[in-house]
């Protein structure tokens, strides 16, 4: 009986060894499936780079996220979520199209909402104006419109306060706009990790949401003489029918800026919004976003 039992024991541990030994084996074969799944991290021209989860804020994707960099257009965002933010706002109050916006673009060689002098357009209009083509007149008319003063120049230093303000109340520390448009003096910057804040900011807006992922649009506006006339905007950003489940956000360029893009999409319930600054073409910063938009959604 004692013969047995010893017998029956080795029986037992060596089963047991083989069966550890499996599990072992089969767990190394999902450590190693799991790492390999794991996708391998996006090389990107742009000089900085920004992804986020926007549900939960979580950190996806980041390249020189916290550098302060020239923003270009993409400070039309910060533009944006000021104007929407107004007490009382009425989207529909029109805007009287001054000589003063015009002019500025000429001398800036600015992108134009080609806004006509003396045209009476609506704030909502405006918006689209500031969001497809990137108007800086149609900037300006907001700034304009929404700062206080009694000059023109104390109004937009006053909305500049704005955006500055609202930055600070984001808790950003890297952004400081000195211009309502991007086309600054030296101190306009923010960060990609800022940048795609205020994005991820304004985009609880539902209005800046449906503007910013407009591809195209016809707006009837009043002409000075009481007739009308019809504006065509084409949004400047190529992720939108370029990329599915894109949903905006804006483009930017400059001479410092180089190329940039705020971007966001949102797949299978998933939205991720990030931010590329200073790539080295339109072409680029296009790929570049595409490159974290996949990068994104698998992790």
């Amino acid at each position: 009986m004692k013969t047995g039992l010893k017998g029956i024991n080795r029986v037992s541990v060596a089963a047991t060894v083989t069966l550890t030994a499996g599990a072992v084996l089969v767990g190394s074969a999902f450590a190693s499936t799991a790492q390999a799944a794991a996708p391998p991290t996006p090389t990107i021209a742009a000089k900085g780079g920004f992804v986020m989860n926007s549900g939960t804020a979580k950190t996806l994707y980041g390249k020189a996220a916290d550098t302060r960099r020239s923003t270009g257009s993409t400070t039309k965002v910060m533009t944006a979520k000021v104007v929407l933010a107004q007490k009382n706002l009425n989207l529909d109050s029109k805007v009287t199209v001054q000589k003063a916006y015009s002019d500025y673009i000429v001398k800036n060689t600015a992108s134009s909402a080609r806004l006509i002098v003396g045209d009476k357009v609506t704030v909502r209009q405006l918006l689209y104006g500031l969001m497809l083509p990137s108007g800086c007149d149609a900037a300006y008319a907001l700034a304009d419109k929404f700062g206080s003063g009694s000059t023109r120049a104390a109004r937009v230093k006053s909305f500049i306060g704005k955006m500055n303000a609202s930055a600070k109340s984001l808790g950003l520390k890297n952004t400081h706009f000195d211009s309502f448009d991007g086309i600054g003096s030296g101190s306009n910057y923010s960060t990609p990790r800022d940048l795609t804040k205020i994005a991820a900011s304004a985009m609880k807006n539902s209005t800046f949401r449906a503007i910013v992922k407009t591809k195209s649009t016809k707006q009837k506006v009043t002409t000075k003489s009481g007739g009308y006339r019809y504006m065509s905007w084409s949004n400047t950003n190529p992720l939108l029918g370029g990329y599915s489940g894109a949903i905006g956000v804006k483009t930017g360029s400059g001479p410092s800026a180089k190329y940039c893009l705020v971007f966001a999409a949102t797949r299978n319930g998933k939205t991720v919004i990030g931010t590329v600054l200073t790539s080295t073409s339109a072409t680029t910063r296009t790929s570049d976003a595409k490159k974290l938009l996949d990068y994104a959604f698998k992790k």
